[in-house]
């Protein structure tokens, strides 16, 4: 190989002239193409990925995976007419074949299964393609557990990202027909055990507060009183983290709970807490004396009182949150 070549030229010496496939000029261009690309389609690549593998750093690779093909297609001259259906087909796919491998994993976890958790007051960028923010929490995301993974791709593609069946029957290799009947059958599972929110964000701020700092005061009385009667908090530790080893259920059993050390992360060595949303619904990270989040626990908060508690301390979920500087909103 010559010099000439390592810049993209060929020199065909027996005819005395040289053959330019692709200029520095050209090659700049096809790659500041592929940035803006980037730039624009990584949110919803994100979005689709994450709402099929529960997972923010597994999304994270897929996303990946779906750009280097299509910049190997692109270095390659091919024609993509659509590099948001491409990014699209390439993604769901992938989740796909990953969703069906990590469902084997899954059967073998220790203890509750959760999603990893997902900051989306620091990721405003993750949610704008998606209808709703509700499609984010993770009472929704345990909820699409339930659908296979061509079931959950059709589902999300249509009802929270508003594809049409053509375009989802390309996407997922079958028929307009098979895509409607795929969409109805799932749809009906899910609104059949939808969760409910407050429709005031402001509310379950203000009431998602309370309860923090009831736990982190000890407050039994302040916190029973925030809790609906028949409240339920899961705990994922995924046998690497202090966490319940099952789902505990009722008002009383959940205060005491709370209220004990594992809850208030003595056992983590927890020093502080920072209030955030975590999957479009409040929450608060409990973040150790570096800064570190050490559990993220999330509400589901309803008529006025905390329905569901969903906790999670496995440190393999948590990494991708970094670190956090400055004081915590609240002691512990």
């Amino acid at each position: 190989m010559t010099a000439l070549d390592t810049w993209g030229y060929r020199c065909h010496t027996w005819m005395g002239y040289l053959v330019v496939p692709e200029t520095m000029e050209i090659r700049a261009a096809r790659e500041a193409r592929l940035s803006e690309s980037y730039e624009e389609f990584r949110p919803l690549m994100f979005s689709i990925a994450y709402r099929m593998l529960s997972s923010a750093s597994e999304a994270e690779d897929i996303v990946q995976e779906a750009f280097l093909r299509f910049h190997r297609e692109s270095g390659k001259g091919t024609a993509i007419e659509s590099p948001k259906a491409y990014l699209s087909t390439i993604t769901t796919r992938l989740s796909i074949d990953h969703l069906r491998s990590a469902r084997v994993r899954r059967e073998s976890y220790v203890g509750t299964w959760l999603p990893e958790p997902l900051l989306t007051d620091t990721e405003a960028d993750v949610t704008q393609h998606a209808e709703t923010a509700d499609s984010l929490s993770m009472a929704f995301l345990v909820l699409l557990e339930s659908l296979t993974p061509v079931e959950r791709a059709v589902f999300l593609l249509r009802e929270v990202f508003e594809y049409g069946y053509d375009e989802i029957a390309t996407v997922v290799g079958k028929s307009e027909d098979n895509c409607r009947q795929i969409s109805v059958r799932a749809r009906r599972q899910i609104e059949a055990k939808k969760p409910r929110f407050e429709a005031s964000r402001t509310r379950r701020e203000e009431l998602a507060r309370r309860f923090f700092e009831a736990v982190a005061g000890g407050d039994a009385q302040g916190l029973v009183s925030l809790l609906a009667a028949d409240v339920v908090a899961y705990g994922d530790g995924g046998g690497k983290g202090p966490a319940f080893p099952r789902p505990v259920y009722g008002r009383d059993r959940v205060a005491r709970v709370l209220l004990g050390p594992t809850a208030r992360g003595e056992r983590l060595g927890v020093s502080g807490m920072r209030f955030v949303a975590i999957n479009g619904q409040p929450g608060a990270l409990f973040l150790d004396p570096e800064g570190r989040p050490v559990a993220a626990v999330t509400l589901d908060i309803a008529d006025d009182v905390v329905q569901t508690v969903r906790a999670v301390s496995n440190p393999e979920k948590l990494g991708h949150l970094g670190t956090f500087a400055g004081p915590p909103d609240a002691e512990v």
